[in-house]
């Protein structure tokens, strides 16, 4: 019998995505998925993103929910064999964890990730959006030594730094939020700082050492790491992580999660099968998926 299909990172128009929940089922049913999770951007402080562009706002947060129980509803109908479950991709940054605990209030799957370094600001004033929330100023601003990694319209903080002092600073946040107390149950993308390497800002240092130093840290604290398709679909032209990276993280024994990290609907599942044999040739037999109650089940290759 065939591996089936499984999907552990996706996004909604509720976030910075396209498709509706209905939309990434409907997709999802016609793939044979199994098991879908939903991974929208949780809730931001104001001073990460004030205009609300890659977030569920916190307003927003209720009806979340509930559009996600009408998909779920939705799936037993059309494909009761697809299973849905409910997450976020929670972003890891300095004194994130009371916000991302409130936020993510009745998640069964939070996929931690990084996609900011430097200092993020006053995360106290809270959700982008809320009450006041509006006069606190944005810390990423060019100059700032803090930003967006992977914002394709915004480089500041690669030119201010340099590719190699960002694969530094991105790397020890990365192990950061894995060293975090916030039940972040698989991280993503642990070399998100590829991004743009084929656009003018490839490295020159010797990555290895920076890769033993995040293999060891998702060993030594437990976590699973995710192995997504979405690098294909971008500049990169690989899988997040690539190949020497996932090595490493097979031979320190850290397990993994397979997702799509889907911003569109036909993009639901997208590379999934083949991604199946990367991480095998990578030394992986198996791979985990969550259940909607938060209980976990392995899938074997």
């Amino acid at each position: 019998m065939s591996t089936p299909i499984v999907d552990c990172h996706t996004h909604t128009r509720f976030s910075d995505g396209e498709p509706t929940f209905e939309e990434n089922v409907r997709a999802a049913a016609a793939a044979g998925c199994r098991v879908l999770a939903s991974t929208d951007h949780l809730t931001l402080p104001a001073s990460m993103d004030p205009e609300l562009e890659c977030q569920v706002p916190e307003a927003e947060l209720a009806a979340h929910r509930r559009a996600f129980e009408a998909a779920r509803q939705l799936a037993t109908e059309i494909a009761p064999e697809l299973k849905l479950v409910y997450g976020f991709e929670c972003d890891w940054y300095e004194g994130c964890e009371p916000f991302v605990e409130r936020w993510s209030a009745g998640a069964v799957f939070r996929l931690g990730s990084v996609h900011w370094i430097g200092n993020p600001g006053d995360v106290s004033a809270g959700a982008a959006g809320s009450d006041g929330a509006a006069s606190v100023p944005p810390a990423g601003l060019p100059g700032s030594g803090a930003g967006w990694i992977d914002d394709g319209g915004d480089k500041h903080i690669w030119e201010e730094l340099g590719a190699d002092e960002v694969w530094h600073r991105y790397a020890d946040t990365w192990c950061r939020a894995c060293e975090s107390p916030l039940d972040f149950q698989s991280m993503a993308h642990p070399d998100l700082a590829m991004r743009f390497a084929r656009e003018g800002f490839a490295p020159t240092l010797d990555l290895r050492p920076l890769w033993d130093q995040m293999a060891a840290c998702a060993h030594d604290t437990g976590r699973h790491i995710e192995v997504s398709t979405a690098g294909l679909r971008k500049s990169v032209g690989d899988y997040y992580p690539t190949r020497e990276l996932l090595e490493r993280f097979a031979h320190a024994g850290v397990p993994i999660t397979v997702g799509s990290d889907a911003h569109r609907a036909c993009d639901v599942c997208w590379g999934i099968l083949e991604a199946y044999r990367f991480v095998w040739e990578c030394g992986y037999r198996s791979f985990d998926a969550p259940r909607a109650d938060g209980s976990w089940q392995t899938f074997e290759l």
